[in-house]
């Protein structure tokens, strides 16, 4: 059938070409399948116009096979009468002779509609054949879609994996990280000459309050100030 040569040609060199072009394979299995379904509706309605055929030759058989006996039994039956005295014999012979005619026809169409119910009957037998063959087909190719479906994420998947790692250029990412690097190590630096300043400032802070005692002097200026005020600075100078 059309639709299986459509579809096994996939794995030839027309469908590589079309893969190649970038054709997404999940839709032309899609086309595939649908095209099947297609076919397999077509199959049935031919499967039921035949079917149809069919019983109707066999029944005409039967129809037949029931007048033949019929015409049969109205010859025997009309030169019985004409043997017993209730029919005469010349129109008794013509009329079983008549009988005997259509007996005769009605032969012939058995014969006929025999062999149309046999043509008829291999005709159902191909087209049910047929018809099981392209739904186990489409069974097949259905399962098939799921799984390339499936495999077509996980290789999407693992593709933008690879491609975003492919994009990162070690040497850039190397450049940034010695950048970050000395960044980090210019701060540091800077942290620690703030600090060094910060203690050579406090250093001469400690050396200077330790050869000049500003808080004794001051208390001294205060004391003398206060001494002035009860008139005992020159006492003590009298004394």
């Amino acid at each position: 059938m059309n639709i299986f040569r459509r579809l096994f040609n996939i794995g030839k060199a027309e469908a590589h070409s079309a893969i190649d072009k970038m054709e997404d394979p999940i839709k032309l299995t899609e086309q595939g399948i649908r095209d099947m379904k297609k076919d397999l509706d077509k199959s049935l309605e031919a499967l039921a116009q035949v079917k149809a055929m069919a019983i109707r030759a066999n029944n005409d058989k039967e129809q037949y096979t029931s007048k033949a006996e019929d015409y049969q039994n109205k010859a025997m039956l009309i030169l019985k009468k004409a043997q017993n005295g209730d029919l005469d014999m010349a129109e008794a012979d013509r009329l079983a002779k008549e009988a005997l005619i259509k007996k005769e026809e009605a032969t012939n169409h058995i014969t006929r509609t025999t062999e149309e119910a046999e043509r008829f009957n291999k005709s159902v037998a191909q087209l049910e054949k047929n018809v099981s063959e392209i739904k186990s087909n489409i069974s097949k190719w259905e399962n098939e879609l799921k799984t390339l479906k499936a495999r077509v994420k996980v290789s999407n998947a693992t593709k933008n994996l690879n491609k975003q790692m492919a994009e990162i250029d070690s040497s850039s990412t190397v450049s940034m990280l010695e950048r970050m690097k000395e960044k980090v190590q210019q701060e540091e630096a800077l942290a620690e000459a703030y600090g060094d300043i910060a203690n050579e400032s406090k250093s001469i802070d400690e050396e200077l309050d330790a050869i000049v005692d500003t808080t004794e002097a001051s208390a001294m200026s205060d004391l003398e100030k206060l001494k002035k005020q009860l008139g005992m600075d020159n006492k003590d100078k009298e004394v």
